[in-house]
């Protein structure tokens, strides 16, 4: 089993200069090796309204953000999970939504992400950076070029200067935000002017690490909610909502008395719906 280095060896001149943070160690996923990051600013940002970027009002309630597991996440997710939480569908369709919508040559930050990438596999970027809790997963994914963890319902603050990325994703992995306001601050600040930012999820989850808002929500109540997340910041524009539904076919074959006793034991879950909020940053030029 793969362990985290003690002794993170110092910063590389090497290291692309967007990358370099204040105070995180960032691993580079192809030897899972540290690199301490200096202090640098990003000559190549572009200046933001001063509004921009703030937080307008709170989606949840102190209730909202409460979990049913309330030991902290690192511990919970402290060995890897070397599963799927979706099924195929899902991740074909999330796939060729990427594929749409991330540039090739872009710079990508892949939030609570995990050992198995949804990037189309022919396209290449620039840079991939991945985020999580657990350094095992992290390591074993293709397509990170660096990685770094944190838990973000302890901290929101993102070691990356502002502007760094092109693109940020978030993966079957948003129920489990405590402070999405602060989260969603933090992903507009880090990208560029005229990024995006794509947030997908389906019908699964831990439900004990779940917020409660998500949990006692329904697949209607919990797109709206992450809807609101984008509304809550200053800066991004109305958000697109991209749904993917199973089929008549589908429908009927879950009704199955097979199907049913096989999902009573937890052994079939039927096909994932796929749902998306997609928000770009509100500074862009359209041509």
């Amino acid at each position: 089993m793969l362990s985290v280095p003690q002794n993170p060896k110092p910063w590389h001149p090497s290291l692309p200069t967007s990358l370099r943070t204040r105070s995180s160690v960032l691993y580079t996923a192809r030897n899972f090796q540290p690199t301490k990051i200096a202090n640098t600013l990003n000559e190549n940002n572009e200046t933001r309204e001063s509004s921009a970027g703030k937080i307008k009002r709170d989606v949840l309630t102190n209730e909202g953000r409460t979990k049913l597991n309330s030991y902290p996440d690192r511990e919970f997710y402290g060995y890897p999970r070397f599963v799927t939480h979706v099924d195929d569908g899902f991740i074909s369709t999330l796939t060729n939504l990427y594929r749409q919508r991330l540039r090739p040559r872009s710079e990508i930050l892949d939030l609570m992400s995990s050992w198995v990438s949804h990037l189309p596999k022919e396209v290449k970027y620039k840079r991939v950076v991945g985020h999580g809790l657990n350094p095992q997963e992290l390591a074993k994914n293709p397509r990170l070029d660096y990685f770094f963890v944190k838990d973000l319902n302890q901290e929101q603050k993102l070691e990356v200067e502002d502007g760094s990325f092109d693109a940020v994703l978030c993966t079957v992995s948003v129920q489990y935000l405590q402070q999405p306001e602060k989260v969603f601050a933090e992903v507009f600040r880090v990208l560029k002017p005229g990024g995006v930012f794509i947030v997908s999820f389906s019908n699964r989850m831990f439900y004990e690490k779940a917020i409660s808002a998500w949990t006692n929500g329904t697949a209607y109540s919990r797109v709206q909610l992450v809807v609101q997340y984008f509304q809550s910041v200053e800066g991004f524009t109305q958000p697109e909502i991209v749904r993917k539904l199973p089929g008549a076919g589908a429908v009927e074959e879950q009704k199955s008395p097979f199907n049913w006793i096989m999902r009573l034991l937890g052994l079939l879950s039927g096909s994932d719906p796929f749902y998306a909020v997609i928000e770009y940053d509100i500074i862009m030029i359209r041509i």
